[in-house]
């Protein structure tokens, strides 16, 4: 098992850095030349973020298609030249990064030429982006560049930016422009726009400070900075111009055969939702960031990484490229979510890009929820606060379309208010109706899962009590005011769009209305346990609310007559009343196609096939494995994954968990090579707008629900192991009620040891459960069947 250490940090008296990329290639991203076309795509990949602020991982000297952009988590504009229906979106901070580098007369520039060779890397492992490259200046003489780049994991309003020149002879007549700027006004992009602010009084000249704010929304946003040149250990003083908006830094000098030249840059940033001065606070940090030296800021970041990466780091044995993948896919999922922030959410693509405008889906819930769930339980409770602070804009929301309770936006932003655009402008100019935030109403339902799934697997019982069962009370309100009782004796909830959004305003969605029927179950359960144990926050909670005594018992009949559109004699859910009547079209005539299926066959066909989007029945199987017969899922997968498109990032990893669950571990790899590929591979064609964010949740799902197999028990785990044969091992952390576990799982063996907390069952396979006390390990071993598991040492 690899033995997670610091990487050390060393600084020579000179003032040159000597720490560096990680060794270990499973442990870095690279991205060797440079590819102009690519820009976009290596923006997002490369990207640093710490949950409160991420920065894509622009050219610091930009370049013709470079797109520099920061975002604070929280921080929403309209952008009203936007093409479209104007909605909030996250705004563009100023560029805090920018530097250039001129020899002679010469600005250094990538897609100029002149460099020997240019390399970037994320070290995934210290959550650092790189930069190296050799530099051919004007006289001929070769300048080293290597730099660094991070968005502090331990004090998450802290930026930092490090370079370090030398050269092997004297190059003279060299100028570093050092500078923060807000950037070309974009008609795809909410910019800040500049305040006038007052000097910034640190005692040094070299510090500045900038003042933002949001054109609609006045969120004001304070960026404090300070640039350092070394030469050698000693401090050369910049230039100063300060303008508008910007702030310049320089320094002009020649550079000398051995010395070091090292520029660091630190940055500050704070915002009027963190403090009602935001401007004073971040002066008064950087003044404290100050008094220490630089590294110690690497120092503080590498440790905490160090501990995230203790408890979510998965090894994985026999394929390096899966290993890179998953790992980059926690990367980010560390990256994107802040514990001490629960007024905001995690949105598609997290603050690696524009696309989706920061706006928060369903992805955030089942597809991002479970990693933090399993890893970093503060993180999931803040998550899941956020939909506790919007629940007022849910409850408006149900209100205004003549519901009751609380129907949660299908697009969110720091308000909880539906911004889901009522209308795009596609690029023939025709204008296209977007009724997702209108129609797909599963979203309550998900919250609530995802609710439940934190309180089984924490045991929070505050969060229980003061905001896990007012949403699942008011999400079961919703559904009980939703749909009909209609003559056959059954609930039906119709007109609604599920998962497959190729499919709209269909009737009992299979999905919407099995989630629907889990939340009135689990809130009435909810109901019973509240009442059962803590009796006083019951009665206030239902004076509150003006819950009727006999809701719980309401909820209980409505899902039992529930509409699941299950037919017992086929084994089938059918996705949607009619579904079965649609034409069938054989995917596999269409091969490989750059286009999404339902473009080459038009909108209308599309509609009128069974060919499905994303994981629709699948996903359901995926949620519920225990509250399906085998043979339901086998024969629902069988049938659902042969229609299925995959035109959602979403899709690939789900199938791959389900697929291994029902042991067809060779389809589970195929597809789960599918969804590693997503960013990495690029192979939906727009990463460009930032990594996937719920793909990157599901690539981790599809080891822990699907290979490992694990499910929640009453008082503990249980494994239903599959591991691929390709592998030789899988590992990973895993964190239920406190007690942190390590878990090692190879094709016929698996062992489970408990490293600190309490005691609980672990029950792998159909095998007889075994009580697990701190400091002790379990191993079983595959017996004859393909679930038969025995214990064989302890």
């Amino acid at each position: 098992m690899l033995v997670m250490k610091a990487h050390p940090v060393n600084t020579t008296q000179s003032g040159a850095f000597r720490f560096s990329p990680i060794d270990d290639p499973l442990w870095r991203i690279e991205e060797e030349g440079f590819n102009l076309a690519r820009e976009h795509e290596i923006e997002s990949l490369f990207a640093v973020s710490n949950g409160y602020v991420g920065s894509r991982a622009s050219l610091a000297e930009g370049s013709p298609l470079s797109n520099p952009a920061t975002f604070i988590a929280g921080v929403y504009d309209t952008n009203s030249s936007a093409q479209g229906d104007p909605v909030p979106e996250l705004a563009v901070a100023p560029d805090w990064m920018r530097l250039t580098l001129l020899a002679g007369e010469r600005e250094f520039r990538l897609e100029d030429g002149g460099y020997l060779w240019h390399r970037r890397t994320i070290d995934l492992r210290h959550g650092i982006l790189w930069r190296e490259f050799d530099y051919s200046a004007p006289n001929g003489g070769l300048i080293q560049v290597r730099a660094c780049r991070l968005a502090s994991l331990a004090d998450r309003h802290v930026l930092f930016q490090c370079v370090q020149i030398k050269a092997e002879s004297r190059v003279p007549g060299i100028h570093l422009r050092a500078s923060t700027e807000s950037g070309i006004e974009q008609p795809d992009q909410a910019r800040l726009i500049s305040e006038s602010c007052p000097p910034l009084d640190t005692g040094d000249d070299a510090a500045n400070l900038l003042e933002f704010c949001t054109r609609s929304t006045r969120i004001k946003v304070a960026i404090a900075t300070a640039g350092r040149l070394r030469i050698d250990g000693t401090v050369i003083p910049p230039n100063l111009e300060r303008l508008p908006g910007r702030r310049i830094e320089s320094w002009e000098f020649d550079i000398e055969a051995g010395k070091t030249y090292r520029f660091d840059r630190l940055v500050v940033i704070y915002t009027s939702r963190d403090t009602e001065q935001p401007t004073t606070v971040a002066a008064q940090h950087l003044r404290r960031l100050l008094r220490v030296d630089a590294d110690e800021v690497i120092d503080a970041h590498a440790r905490a990484w160090n501990e995230r990466w203790r408890e979510s780091d998965i090894e994985i044995e026999g394929d390096e490229s899966l290993q890179k993948a998953v790992r980059f896919a926690c990367y980010h999922l560390i990256s994107a979510a802040n514990p001490e922030d629960e007024r905001v959410s995690v949105g598609a693509r997290a603050l690696t890009g524009s696309a989706y405008k920061g706006h928060v889906f369903w992805d955030t819930e089942l597809f991002m929820l479970p990693f933090y769930i399993f890893t970093h339980p503060p993180s999931a409770r803040a998550l899941l606060m956020y939909r506790y602070h919007t629940l007022p804009a849910a409850r408006r929301k149900a209100q205004r379309l003549g519901y009751s309770g609380a129907l949660y936006a299908w697009e969110s932003t720091d308000t909880g208010e539906e911004v889901t655009p009522g209308y795009a402008v596609s690029p023939d100019g025709d204008i296209k109706p977007i009724l997702n935030g209108v129609w797909e109403h599963h979203i309550s339902a998900d919250i609530a899962y995802a609710v439940w799934q934190y309180w089984q697997a924490t045991g929070d019982e505050g969060f229980i009590q003061h905001a896990g069962a007012e949403i699942l009370f008011e999400t079961a309100r919703f559904w009980a005011s939703r749909g009909l009782l209609e003559d056959d004796g059954c609930y039906h909830i119709r007109e609604v769009i599920g998962p497959d959004e190729y499919h709209e305003g269909v009737d009992d969605n299979a999905f919407t209305n099995v989630m629907a029927q889990w939340n009135l179950e689990c809130a009435a359960e909810a109901a019973r346990l509240l009442a059962e144990r803590w009796p006083d926050r019951w009665q206030e909670l239902m004076h509150r609310l003006e819950l009727g005594a006999d809701e719980p018992e309401i909820w209980r009949d409505l899902a039992q007559r529930m509409y699941t559109g299950f037919n017992p004699e086929t084994g089938l859910f059918e996705q949607f009343k009619g579904y079965f009547d649609l034409e069938e079209i054989d995917i596999a005539e269409y091969g490989p196609h750059a286009m999404p299926l339902d473009v080459i066959l038009g909108r209308e066909r599309t509609q009128l096939s069974k060919i499905v989007k994303q994981a629709d029945v699948v996903m359901l199987l995926h949620l519920f494995w225990d509250r399906f017969a085998p043979e339901t899922c086998e024969a629902n997968f069988r049938y659902y994954e042969t229609r299925t498109t995959h035109g959602s990032s979403l899709s690939p990893s789900i199938h791959a968990a389900v697929a291994a669950r029902l042991r067809d571990t060779d389809t589970a790899l195929r597809y789960f090579r599918q969804a590693a590929e997503i960013d990495l591979a690029n192979n939906m064609g727009n990463a460009a707008g930032g990594v996937h964010a719920a793909a990157l949740g599901g690539l981790w799902q599809a080891v822990i629900f699907g290979f490992a197999g694990l499910r929640l028990l009453p008082d503990g785990l249980g494994f239903a192991p599959h591991c691929p044969p390709q592998l030789r091992a899988l590992r990973f952390p895993l964190i239920w009620r406190g007690i942190r576990l390590r878990v090692e799982l190879r094709p016929d063996t698996m062992e489970v040891a408990a490293e600190s907390g309490g005691a609980l069952t672990v029950q792998i396979g159909n095998g007889e459960p075994a009580r697990l006390t701190p400091g002790r390990r379990i191993r079983w071993k595959r017996g004859e069947g393909v679930e038969v598991w025995k214990e064989v040492s302890s």
